[in-house]
């Protein structure tokens, strides 16, 4: 085996080690930044395919903990699940072919920032397409490193997943031959602006206007799918909540109850909602609950808020579901004061999240159902959401890991439905409400995903009109020297 060889192979197991546990359902963040390093280092110093072949390597070797995950859950259809994987590992290894020829072609500062550029702007227009929205591959993982994920405030998460991959660009490209040191200098600046942008906005974070609110999320440790209301499992069940409801913690004025908590029809649906009603009416407190509604034309998941004061219920109907899913697709928000209502899957979708972020709601109510062990991932998207567009979280997973965070993506509260043998686990906050106004992401949204589309086409078009005027450079001296020799 050559030295090319060796060095291939090694990169290719430390990278997918380092993405196995960097990213995925239990990342260790600092190793999401390394990740990509090995790879990136051997780039320009072996062939093109070789480069591209261990990035693809790479990366889908690193995704292997999520293979059972996309071969298990209804909510992705499987040749989605794969399509994600193979496709991602493909474009990783595109982005690393790019960032080798603007290495190679002496443009370091080109391809320290068009590699991130390139990677941002391919998954972002795959989210246009793609009817499972998305879940950062790099970004999420970050959700809970607050000083980076605040500039997702201003550009979407999508800065984030660009920040992660470009410091890994930096390294790589400064330990190569021929790169500038002034390379790494301005990848150093836009990493320590961002971190200071991230420090400037944690300290006005708090309860600034001393509007906070004590927020629960509930759920039972059970799993269960929409359970028949009107059976009696289903009797017992409302009958379980509202005793827990009425045993909350005193001073909880909002509770949030999981996706699909009870399945109903036109019969049985009134006796859930006059149960509920009448313990938040009791209790003084607003309900949230996931409601699967049947009737005889078509299928509702709905997320129900309850006032305290017993008025009338609003119904927020679900925006995004699985292809094939046999059911209505909502268009409206639900706000009940500053409070916004959606469900699960809505939150890997930009709207309707930014769409709430904009009509100025403060706290988001989400009943979700999370499964087989992505409850972490799927709950930090979720947060990475409320930064984006300036609420707060209150994620009440079934099977999952129940999460209220801040504004800011500080997790206040969190507990786990797996591994306790009581039947029901609750998480409260005292819930700050939030910065005033939209967020600049909730105004504009996704302009940096743009910005890295049209950089990364200009890039793409730079580098090929650089080739034809070296081929023609090569042509004209291979002409100048033949008539040298004739001449001769």
């Amino acid at each position: 085996m050559n030295q090319g060889m060796r060095y291939s192979v090694v990169a290719v197991g430390v990278s997918a080690v380092l993405f196995f546990f960097g990213t995925g359902f239990a990342p260790i963040p600092a190793l999401t930044w390394i990740a990509p390093l090995p790879v990136l280092w051997l780039a320009s110093r072996v062939s093109g395919r070789a480069a591209f072949g261990v990035a693809f390597l790479a990366y889908l070797l690193g995704q292997a903990g999520q293979f059972e995950f996309f071969l298990r859950t209804p909510s992705v259809p499987l040749p989605v699940g794969m399509g994600i994987l193979v496709g991602s590992s493909l474009l990783f290894g595109l982005v690393v072919l790019l960032f080798r020829a603007l290495l190679r072609r002496g443009q370091g500062l080109a391809a320290v920032f068009g590699a991130p550029a390139a990677w941002v702007a391919a998954m972002h227009l795959v989210t246009l397409v793609n009817p499972s929205g998305i879940i950062w591959p790099l970004a999420t993982n970050q959700a809970e490193i607050v000083l980076v994920t605040q500039i997702a405030s201003v550009t979407g998460a999508w800065g984030v997943e660009f920040l992660v991959l470009l410091v890994p660009c930096a390294v790589a490209a400064v330990a190569s031959p021929g790169v500038r040191l002034r390379t790494g200098v301005v990848a150093a600046v836009v990493c320590g602006l961002t971190l200071g942008f991230g420090a400037w906005r944690l300290a006005g974070a708090g309860d600034v206007d001393g509007t906070s609110r004590k927020v629960a999320v509930l759920s039972s440790t059970r799993f269960q799918w929409a359970p028949d209301a009107a059976s009696a499992g289903g009797r017992d069940l409302v009958r379980a909540y509202a005793e827990r409801i009425a045993a909350l913690p005193e001073g909880v004025r909002t509770v949030v109850l999981p996706e699909a908590t009870f399945g109903t029809d036109e019969s049985s649906l009134p006796a859930v909602v006059g149960s509920l009603t009448e313990v938040a009416r009791r209790q003084d407190v607003d309900v949230v609950v996931g409601i699967l509604h049947t009737t005889p034309a078509i299928k509702y998941n709905y997320s129900v808020y309850l006032p305290a004061d017993g008025s009338k219920p609003v119904y927020y109907t679900k925006w995004h579901f699985a292809p094939g899913e046999p059911f209505k697709r909502g268009t409206e928000l639900a706000l009940a004061g500053r409070m916004g209502l959606a469900n699960c899957m809505d939150l890997n979708f930009a709207a309707p999240s930014r769409d709430y972020g904009r009509a100025g709601a403060r706290l988001l109510a989400v009943p979700a159902a999370d499964e087989f062990g992505n409850g972490w991932q799927h709950g930090r998207m979720g947060l990475l959401r409320g930064v984006e567009s300036g609420f707060s979280l209150a994620w009440a997973a079934t099977w999952g890991r129940p999460m209220i965070s801040d504004a800011w993506g500080r997790v206040l509260a969190e507990t786990d439905t797996e591994g306790t043998r009581e039947p029901f686990v609750v998480a409260v906050a005292d819930v700050p409400a939030g910065p005033s106004g939209p967020t600049l992401y909730a105004r504009f949204g996704d302009w940096f995903g743009w910005v890295c589309v049209a950089g990364t086409l200009l890039l793409i078009l730079l580098l090929r009109r650089r080739d034809r005027f070296l081929d023609r450079e090569r042509d004209d001296l291979v002409v100048a020297g033949a008539d040298r020799s004739g001449s001769a």
